[in-house]
């Protein structure tokens, strides 16, 4: 038997999204008998090119440095599967969640957060760059898929959710058509799953690269007391599994804090509908206070040893160099970039045509791009 979406939202929450009641899409299009809208919109993000540019694009290390260190592309599918868990355990729409975590980086240029400050400083006085901003123009404009429009005319819920995506490392801007009110549940638990993927995937990478050392985490109030306990329950096991095996408790751990804390709230409000969410002054969806405190000083720890380390901060000083001088020499030239792009300038504007273009790229992408601009060796 095939469910409809109507009766499939009757098995969710009061507070879900039900996607039977979505706000629509900007272009009028009429939807799938089986697959609800954000099953479509998970869709339509998975076969984007910006989707499958993340494969090449920095989380903390560049592609280039090895094989097994996440990239913005395995983050993404981690929010994602964390996401999923948690919206499954309370209830809310896994669609909808999904399909958030999944275009939630779309807008990332190259190299992480030093290529977004970099554009940003470029495009001071001009708007600025940020990246869920980016994220929302990547799906609303930069995609070339459908005849009728550009884009690709996700529906206002999951657009709302990039836009308004807000963690540690991001700050969304304000966007008119989005409202000043709370966003879904949904998009506030993609919120918090970010940040357990990102914690917890930078512990493993930093073990990996030997930029973190196993003594130093000891330190840290949360990685110890898991450590600990695993290697009383895996007594003289290997490294490797131990380190594994300690991150994936932390994992369930947070989720499942954040999940009966977000349930506890819901119980002491008496939140029962999507419009109690969104009336709140602030978010619904956080750890408890305990958590709060022990990942506050997980995140002091990762900044200090892991994203200030020489090495990172050679990188990065890279990045910033590449970004700036790609950006000169097409400011110089728009020639020098492909015509179809540079056809688009007296519709955008230039720094903001350049800007586009640059943060479409993945690292490998720019590093060669700069390769074949400035050495003369290099075929062009």
């Amino acid at each position: 038997m095939i469910r409809t979406t109507e009766e499939m939202d009757k098995l969710l929450a009061p507070y879900a999204v039900k996607s039977s009641l979505s706000r629509g899409r900007r272009c009028e299009e009429a939807e799938h008998p089986f697959r609800s809208v954000f099953q479509r919109d998970r869709d339509r993000i998975i076969h984007s090119h910006a989707f499958r540019r993340l494969e090449y694009k920095t989380q903390v290390f560049v592609y280039h440095e090895g094989d097994h260190y996440r990239t913005r592309l395995t983050h993404t599918l981690e929010v994602s599967q964390i996401s999923r868990t948690i919206a499954r355990a309370l209830g809310l729409n896994e669609d909808l969640a999904e399909a958030i975590a999944l275009a939630h980086d779309l807008g990332h240029p190259p190299f992480g957060h030093v290529g977004e400050q970099t554009l940003d400083g470029l495009l001071k006085g001009k708007g600025g760059f940020e990246h869920n901003a980016h994220s929302l123009k990547v799906v609303e404009v930069l995609e070339k898929r459908y005849p009728d429009f550009d884009g690709l005319n996700l529906s206002f819920e999951v657009r709302e959710g990039i836009i308004k995506h807000s963690s540690e490392h991001d700050r969304p801007g304000a966007v008119e058509d989005y409202g000043a009110d709370m966003p879904s549940l949904e998009a506030q638990i993609v919120d918090l799953a970010d940040e357990i993927a990102y914690n917890n995937h930078d512990i493993d990478d930093g073990l990996s690269s030997r930029m973190l050392e196993p003594d130093q985490l000891l330190e840290v109030e949360l990685w110890r007391e898991n450590f600990d306990r695993i290697a009383v329950e895996l007594k003289g096991c290997d490294f490797k599994i131990h380190k594994y095996q300690t991150i994936r408790q932390l994992i369930n751990l947070q989720a499942t804090d954040l999940i009966e804390n977000i349930s506890k709230t819901i119980k002491e409000e008496g939140i029962n509908s999507v419009e109690d969410l969104r009336a709140r002054s602030g978010a619904l969806a956080c750890f408890s206070s305990e958590m709060q405190k022990k990942n506050a000083k997980l995140k002091i720890f990762l900044m200090d040893n892991l994203y200030n380390h020489y090495r990172v901060l050679r990188m990065a000083s890279k990045a910033r160099k590449i970004i700036t001088e790609l950006f000169s020499i097409y400011m110089g030239d728009l020639r020098l970039m492909p015509p179809h792009f540079a056809s688009q300038a007296g519709k955008v504007g230039k720094e903001r045509l350049v800007c586009d273009y640059i943060a479409g790229m993945t690292d490998r992408f720019a590093l060669d791009e700069y390769k074949r601009l400035l050495d003369p060796n290099e075929k062009v």
